[in-house]
């Protein structure tokens, strides 16, 4: 993405940064939209804090811009908020030492994002973190993702699930997927439904996510799915208390799915992430392929292979 020496046209970049745990592996991500263009930027460090992944998305955003432009710039972080609006000035006038005279944290980041400024006009704009802000939830989805890159030697790591479905027409045939991945091995597992619909799709992947995790490491699911996602993380503890029915007295749809789900989230460690089905994740881009694949009743062995080669590179 490039813009003209104009500064007419704004850039719109929205940028956020995760971390998990807080110290610990963590990304950053930015959406940048120009007109009809947009372009997704992300990365990870193996070892940091969720305000120098804040710091780093806003510093590679201005960076990637390789002309002078007029930038509106949102991020949910107070810590940058404030730091650009309240804090900055005060620092450069005191030498960056804080009003205890003590060097300003990440300082590094800091100068770094001083000179990115430095050849455009930047507004910045802040926008409460979770609030359904379409946009500021995709670039938070990307970033939380991109920790997931972080050393793929390392055995401690969890195990990821990245999960597809594809329905064709409001009642099939259907397709689902997923991913599994620890380390540099990948497990992909898919199957087909006659006649379903596209939430017991993203659903049936998850299940099948949970049933073939091995019970000793973590599990981290990745859906695009809400009603997944809501269901797992949110609705499920109430339908079990309620002898599974809805708060207006209807049975559970999908009630022969989701009561192993229950049953394997009591045994097993389960952490459920939501990912924008706008942005552009690789492994959630390749499940949705070959769950459409699998709907559609095409064969994927090749696919799968050179997948399966891919990660072992």
């Amino acid at each position: 993405m490039s813009a003209s020496n104009s500064t007419n046209r704004i850039v719109t970049i929205y940028t956020d940064g995760a971390c998990d745990p807080n110290p610990g592996p963590g990304g950053w991500a930015a959406i940048l939209l120009f007109g009809t263009h947009r372009k997704e930027i992300y990365g990870s460090a193996e070892n940091t804090t969720n305000n120098r992944m804040e710091l780093q998305a806003t510093i590679e955003a201005l960076r990637y811009l390789k002309s002078s432009c007029a930038v509106e710039l949102h991020t949910d972080s107070e810590y940058i908020q404030k730091g650009i609006t309240e804090w900055m000035t005060l620092w450069q006038a005191r030498g960056w030492r804080t009003s205890k005279k003590k060097p300003v944290a990440n300082q590094d980041l800091w100068l770094e994002l001083v000179s990115a400024m430095k050849q455009h006009e930047v507004v910045w704009k802040w926008v409460k973190g979770h609030s359904g802000n379409p946009l500021n939830e995709e670039v938070d989805s990307l970033a939380r993702v991109s920790i997931t890159r972080i050393n793929q030697n390392n055995t401690v790591d969890s195990i990821r699930a990245f999960t597809g479905a594809s329905c064709i027409g409001p009642t099939g045939p259907g397709g689902w997927t997923v991913l599994l991945l620890q380390n540099k091995q990948i497990k992909v597992l898919s199957g087909q439904e006659k006649t379903t619909t596209a939430n017991r799709m993203q659903l049936f992947s998850a299940a099948q996510a949970l049933k073939a995790a091995p019970s000793s490491k973590p599990l981290d699911i990745y859906t695009t799915s809400k009603y997944v996602h809501q269901g797992a993380s949110k609705w499920m503890s109430n339908w079990r208390l309620q002898d599974w029915k809805t708060k207006s007295g209807n049975i559970v749809k999908n009630l022969d799915v989701w009561k192993p789900i229950s049953i394997y989230v009591d045994q097993l460690d389960v952490s459920w992430h939501l990912c924008s089905s706008n942005t552009s994740i690789p492994e959630i881009d390749t499940a949705h392929d070959l769950a459409q694949n699998a709907a559609l009743g095409k064969n994927s062995e090749e696919l799968i292979r050179l997948l399966e080669k891919q990660y072992q590179s």
